[in-house]
């Protein structure tokens, strides 16, 4: 598997990024910041920048909406961005999700960039050309494919970020291992978190996500694997935030692998001994999430809106073995419940 040549790995995101600028030609330059990157991430980079347009947002998937991008288009619009212009998304998975949106749709398109400033979006959100926002509370309900010019992974980002937020990324890093390398999940169980080497770890994820999205770029097949966890776990996601008690991506993530690692093991894919390791090891790392027999009506009405349903049943990508996922396996409600309740019972 090779890596794009459009995903840099630095540790000066400010001098790749100035490179890049001095190769182009915008007319105008905007970069999209939380108050979280604004504070700890932007100074990097703001001597290094030409003119540009700051552009604010609140922080958190609560603000990944219609509004948000609205206030977005708004400030591109006053200041008379032009086709010829350059968005610049400084931040975590929301900031590149919806800016990448928000860029790919005014005036029918300008080119952006990603410099993702968290392990989660280093690692997921910033490779594969995902973009979109949510809509009426389902997640990532309205969106589009489109991929950056260039994407900037630089290792020193992750020093800013709070312990919850590293973790909630590694969740994904699991996920990588799980689908696609049986060798490294072996290995990946020796290292205790965060004792991680975050440099391999980002480089060994984008290489395996990158490798999956070449062969697919539009989820047609393949692609779908790097859905394993996160059918349920976008779905328990999605119902606690829209209940007031959200949790990060990749708690819900890890909560959902659990639980779908069990419809493995229960369709004969994997063995009780795989499955007892993959929650060992997940539950080392993680916290177990406060889901209440009451909460699941709720829950179920969120996986009736995944984006991968056909003909109104649900489709998950359970694991085939560990280090191979299968996609488009239909289950149950009744299953999806079994598994959450399997997963509160631990």
């Amino acid at each position: 598997m090779e890596i794009s040549e459009s995903i840099k790995f630095t540790e000066k995101a400010a001098e790749e990024l100035i490179n890049l600028l001095n190769t182009s030609s915008y007319n105008k330059i905007a970069v999209l910041v939380d108050e979280n990157t604004k504070a700890h991430c932007y100074p990097l980079l703001e001597a290094h920048l030409p003119q540009h347009l700051l552009i604010e947002i609140s922080s958190g998937e609560s603000h990944k909406t219609l509004d948000t991008c609205t206030l977005i288009w708004q400030e591109l619009t006053a200041t008379a961005f032009d086709r010829k212009s350059l968005f610049i998304n400084l931040g975590g998975g929301v900031i590149g999700d919806m800016g990448g949106f928000c860029a790919s749709t005014y005036k029918r398109g300008i080119d952006f960039i990603n410099i993702p400033t968290t392990l989660l979006s280093q690692v997921d959100a910033s490779v594969g050309g995902k973009l979109g926002i949510d809509f009426n509370g389902y997640k990532n309900h309205i969106g589009l494919f489109k991929d950056p010019v260039a994407v900037i992974i630089d290792h020193f980002f992750l020093k800013t970020l709070p312990a919850n937020e590293l973790r909630s990324g590694f969740a994904e890093v699991i996920k990588h291992h799980l689908i696609a390398d049986k060798n490294g999940w072996s290995k990946l169980q020796t290292h205790a978190f965060p004792n991680i080497d975050w440099t391999e770890c980002v480089k060994h994820s984008v290489k395996i996500k990158s490798g999956v999205v070449d062969n697919d770029p539009l989820e047609s097949g393949l692609r779908k694997i790097l859905n394993f966890g996160h059918t349920i776990g976008h779905a328990i996601e999605s119902y606690l935030l829209n209940n007031n008690r959200a949790v990060l991506h990749g708690e819900a993530v890890a909560a959902g692998m659990i639980c779908e690692s069990y419809l493995s093991l229960k369709r004969g894919y994997i063995n009780k001994e795989e499955l007892q390791e993959i929650e060992t090891y997940i539950l080392s790392i993680f916290d177990k999430l406060n889901i209440l027999e009451a909460d699941l009506e709720g829950i179920n009405q969120y996986l009736v809106q995944d984006k991968k349903n056909k003909e109104n049943r649900v489709m998950a990508s359970l694991l085939q073995k560990v280090g191979e996922a299968n996609w488009d396996i239909s289950i149950s409600n009744t299953e999806a419940n079994e598994a959450i309740i399997y997963y509160n019972n631990l």
